[in-house]
């Protein structure tokens, strides 16, 4: 009897009793509490994945934060992007203009360049001849002095329109009204500024140049400088006439130098576009050390501040 147990269950038909075996209890005890570990497993399993969820669905919220974050970032740079490639284009586009007119520059100064020089060294290459350019036309006679009309009597040899004998017309006699404005050609100090009595050039200018270059100003109608007065190249000395001996308004316009007349029509069209053509006009100037020696002058006019101060106390 030891090995059976008894199931007493009370209901409304009565009591009823049940033997059962001390194995089948031993089994349904197993069982019951098999059943609690698998309940315990499996609630412990739940709060587990419920756990491991949340976590998930954290590190899923934190990774779509950062993909926008990056996506922003993304965006940001490819606009940045955009904008240096638009940057680069307009500079390239830049950089092609300014090739072209520095190839212009040189190609009007008559400048040639090695095929491997780079841009900064062209760009150098041109301003230090376009500086001796500068410096050769402020010191020498260039330019019309009044505005071009034309000729009415060439440089060289001629019949004198007032003595009617065949003379050598030293000068060029422009097409100007009476009082058409002159200007200076280069710069210079006023040689002469006055009627000029034995020459027939009536009221005359001269302008003494460096380098030994002068220009003259013939049948003036009034002169507006003075003997000893320092002038710049387009300052205005004075006014066309018809004094001396003369046979209407003009202005009869010589270049010399060193005392020799030259045609001064290859001057008045001298410009830094025909920069090269007054050296295969005019022979009898030695052209190469006189842009040596304009060139060495451009380089030394900047005089320390000290020294200008010095110079200036002597002066007075």
């Amino acid at each position: 009897m030891h090995d059976q147990f008894t199931i007493t269950i009370h209901d409304e038909h009565g009591v009823k009793q049940f033997n059962l075996h001390q194995i089948v209890k031993s089994f349904g005890l197993y069982l019951l509490g098999l059943l609690f570990f698998i309940f315990s497993l499996s609630a412990f399993s739940i709060a587990y994945l419920n756990a491991s969820v949340d976590s998930i669905e954290s590190k899923k919220n934190e990774m779509k934060d950062a993909y926008s974050k990056l996506e922003r970032k993304n965006q940001d740079l490819l606009s940045i992007i955009v904008l240096t490639e638009q940057t680069i284009k307009k500079k390239q586009d830049e950089l092609v203009t300014v090739t072209d007119k520095l190839s212009d520059i040189e190609q009007l100064i008559g400048l040639s360049t090695e095929e491997d020089s780079t841009l900064a060294e062209r760009v150098d290459l041109a301003t230090v001849t376009s500086e001796e350019m500068s410096a050769l036309m402020q010191h020498v006679p260039s330019g019309s002095p009044v505005e071009y009309r034309g000729i009415t009597s060439k440089y060289g040899y001629r019949i004198h329109p007032t003595l009617k004998s065949r003379e050598f017309h030293r000068g060029t006699d422009m097409k100007a009204p009476m009082k058409t404005p002159i200007y200076a050609t280069a710069d210079a100090i006023v040689e002469w500024a006055a009627k000029h009595k034995r020459s027939g050039y009536g009221n005359l200018i001269i302008l003494d140049h460096s380098f030994g270059f002068k220009t003259y100003f013939g049948h003036l109608n009034k002169i507006v400088v003075k003997s000893g007065q320092f002038i710049k190249r387009g300052d205005l000395i004075g006014y066309t006439g018809n004094s001396g001996m003369s046979n209407g308004p003009h202005l009869h316009y010589e270049v010399r130098f060193v005392q020799r007349a030259l045609n001064p029509f290859w001057f008045v069209k001298w410009n830094i576009a025909s920069y090269n053509s007054i050296f295969e006009k005019e022979k009898n100037v030695p052209w190469q050390s006189l842009i040596t020696a304009t060139t060495r002058l451009h380089q030394t006019t900047t005089i320390p501040l000290l020294s200008q101060k010095v110079l200036l106390s002597r002066a007075r």
